[in-house]
């Protein structure tokens, strides 16, 4: 994973996405979140929302906060799924009670982005988001 991040860094994107599909694949949390961006940012492969989410989900699934808060915004914009204020506050509450003490400012982005999705939303809505974020298990 970290040559992968090293080539990513360096602006060596099929190097990057060459290291990371095979753990992508094989479930590697920090790898899918690495080619969600990929896609997310259209770095060495085509732009492709969708496929951003359908990269940042699996990672989510498991708990990786910057995929959760990830997919929190690409719900937030309506990016590659429909826009729906439910998932992405879901999503960004869940990123900001992952994140530990020392990100603190990624903690913070996360409580912004859910809170940006909180102030456009019914309370019935949020009610929603809280009790989904609540029952949420890692898979």
């Amino acid at each position: 994973m970290s040559e992968a991040v090293a080539a990513y860094d360096r602006g060596d994107y099929a190097t990057a996405l060459r290291l990371l599909q095979p753990l992508a694949n094989s479930g590697d949390a920090g790898s899918q979140f690495g080619l969600a961006t990929m896609y997310d940012e259209g770095k060495g492969v085509p732009q492709n929302y969708a496929e951003a989410v359908k990269w940042y989900r699996k990672a989510a699934d498991q708990g990786y906060a910057m995929a959760q808060n990830n997919l929190g915004g690409m719900y937030g914009e309506g990016k590659g799924v429909p826009l729906d204020y439910v998932e992405a506050h879901k999503w960004s509450n869940l990123a900001a009670s992952r994140y530990p003490a020392s990100e603190a400012d990624e903690r913070n982005g996360a409580i912004q982005n859910r809170d940006n999705a909180a102030a456009l939303m019914t309370p019935q809505q949020l009610a929603e988001a809280q009790k989904l974020a609540r029952e949420w298990k890692p898979k």
